[in-house]
C-alpha cells in the first residue's frame, strides 16, 4: 500500500502491519487504523502514522527507556480487548512524546495515557491510566546531558 505522507514523502507500507485501534483517539474522531515507522533517524522515538489521515502522526517511545520502574495494570488493556493472558509477550506499551522544537530538555512525555498495542493481532487503544503517580508531561531528557533520562 503507498501512504502519501506529509512528514516522509510517499512511503510503502505493508497492509497486514497495520494496527486498528479499537477506539479513536481523543479529539482525532475517525483515526482508527496506523503504522508504526522505525525510522534510524528517528531512534529511539517511533512515528505511529495514521492511515486514514497523511497529516496526522505521533511520535512514541518506549516509557522503560527513561524511566526503568514505569508500570501499568495491564489487566484492564486485556479485559477490554479480549485478550488472552498468554499474549502479554505480544503487547507494546508506548508513550506519545510532545516535542519541542526549541530544547530538548523541553521533550516530555503522557505516561498517564499510554497506546497498548497488541502486536501480533496488531489491535491497540490508548488507556487512561486512573489514579496515576505519572505525569502526562513527564521530561524524557536530562536537562544537563540531554541523555534519555531513568
Amino acid at each position: 500500500m503507498i501512504l502519501e505522507n506529509t512528514r516522509f514523502g510517499t512511503i510503502e507500507i505493508e497492509e497486514h502491519k497495520i494496527i486498528t485501534m479499537s477506539r479513536s483517539l481523543p479529539g482525532f474522531p475517525g483515526r482508527k487504523r496506523f503504522v508504526l515507522l522505525n525510522r534510524e533517524e528517528s531512534r529511539p522515538f517511533l512515528w505511529y502514522q495514521s492511515v486514514d489521515d497523511p497529516r496526522l502522526a505521533f511520535v512514541l517511545v518506549d516509557p522503560c527507556l527513561f524511566m526503568p520502574d514505569y508500570s501499568i495494570d495491564l489487566e484492564y488493556a486485556f479485559d477490554e480487548m479480549s485478550w488472552r493472558e498468554a499474549e502479554k509477550k505480544d503487547v507494546a506499551v508506548l508513550v506519545v512524546v510532545n516535542a519541542s522544537q526549541r530544547s530538548p530538555e523541553r521533550i516530555t512525555a503522557n505516561l498517564m495515557a499510554p497506546l497498548i498495542i497488541n502486536t501480533k493481532r496488531l489491535e491497540g487503544f490508548q488507556m487512561i491510566v486512573q489514579d496515576s503517580p505519572y505525569s502526562h508531561k513527564h521530561p524524557v531528557f536530562r536537562r544537563e546531558t540531554d541523555e534519555v533520562s531513568a
